[in-house]
């Protein structure tokens, strides 16, 4: 069998992913699935730099506005919606790009990984659920980093639900889950793929995210996220926890001037670029695209249609 098609383009937050994909679709007749945990959820479109309709210029975009901020959005979910996305844009002869930042998501769709439940324990994790809703969510972080110190280095604190989906893997199997999802990166992908990530000397990425979240600030994000809590979604919803949207729930509720807010969210967005090119340096077969070694966009549109059609991805 033939070997489906498949483009990544990614890399972190503010390097630039959006417009250089809409110019790679149009180029190669290809169609885009967000790989992003995020720009899924309606309702919050600032927050999430989501690409909105009128700017898609005519390219089909999946995953994106499909879900509500209180619906259940995860790696599987994402791995099955982006797979039934994958074969209808491959049945119409076109080819699937996968858009965004997030790591994980990228790697389960790529590297087709087995999410089955039998290392699930569900009342050792409504133990832990528990122990979090009490407000020692931090308890359980140490907790991980006593059985499993690099899983606990690479998921952040407040990420509780990976911190319990880590210890309960850890509980039911006796197995780390750093080290399983290290064996599951070395299978081989079914893919004909090209993994290209976009990045900037580290100045220029952290100069772009500040304008980005000061542009945010002027396009009315602050309104946004208080509409959000208005319409009563909680504060502890996985949506509200994202980038852009936590750091404004102490401000609304006095605990933090709005200065604060946003030298918070500027500090943190920096730190999660950060954890994002760690994250890309450890996957295999990554193509590095600096934009800064390039004259502009075309030229790097012109690096990728080359390397494409090397590896017979576009003829």
């Amino acid at each position: 069998m033939n070997q489906w098609p498949l483009v990544i383009l990614t890399g972190p937050t503010a390097a630039g992913k959006t417009q250089l994909s809409l110019a790679l679709a149009k180029r190669i007749g290809g169609e885009i699935i967000s790989a992003d945990s995020m720009q899924v959820y309606k309702k919050m479109n600032i927050g999430t730099a989501k690409i909105l309709p009128h700017q898609m210029e005519g390219i089909p975009h999946y995953l994106v506005d499909v879900l509500m901020p209180d619906e259940e959005f995860n790696v599987v979910v994402f791995q099955q919606m982006a797979k039934a996305a994958m074969e209808d844009i491959i049945s119409r002869g076109k080819i699937p790009i996968v858009v965004g930042g997030t790591g994980f998501y990228i790697q389960a769709l790529l590297n087709d990984i087995d999410f089955t439940e039998n290392d699930s324990d569900p009342a050792f994790r409504r133990k832990l659920e528990d122990i979090a809703r009490q407000g020692h969510a931090r308890q359980l972080h140490d907790r991980l980093a006593q059985v499993d110190p690099e899983s606990a280095s690479q998921i952040h604190p407040n990420n509780v639900k990976r911190v319990i989906r880590a210890l309960e893997f850890y509980e039911k199997t006796g197995q780390k889950i750093s080290d399983h999802n290290a064996s599951e990166r070395q299978k081989t992908s079914p893919y004909n793929s090209a993994y290209l990530v976009l990045t900037w000397p580290r100045e220029i990425l952290y100069e772009r995210i500040n304008t980005r979240v000061d542009q945010m600030l002027k396009e009315g994000l602050a309104d946004e996220v208080k509409g959000l809590l208005e319409e009563g979604y909680s504060p502890n919803l996985v949506s509200m926890q994202g980038l852009g949207y936590k750091e404004f729930v102490p401000y609304f509720s006095g605990e933090c001037t709005l200065d604060e807010a946003v030298y918070i969210l500027k500090r943190d967005t920096r730190h999660f670029a950060k954890r994002q090119l760690t994250w890309f340096r450890r996957e295999r077969d990554v193509v590095w695209i600096d934009k800064s070694e390039y004259e502009n966009e075309e030229a790097i549109l012109e690096y990728i249609i080359d390397l494409l059609t090397e590896r017979g991805i576009i003829s």
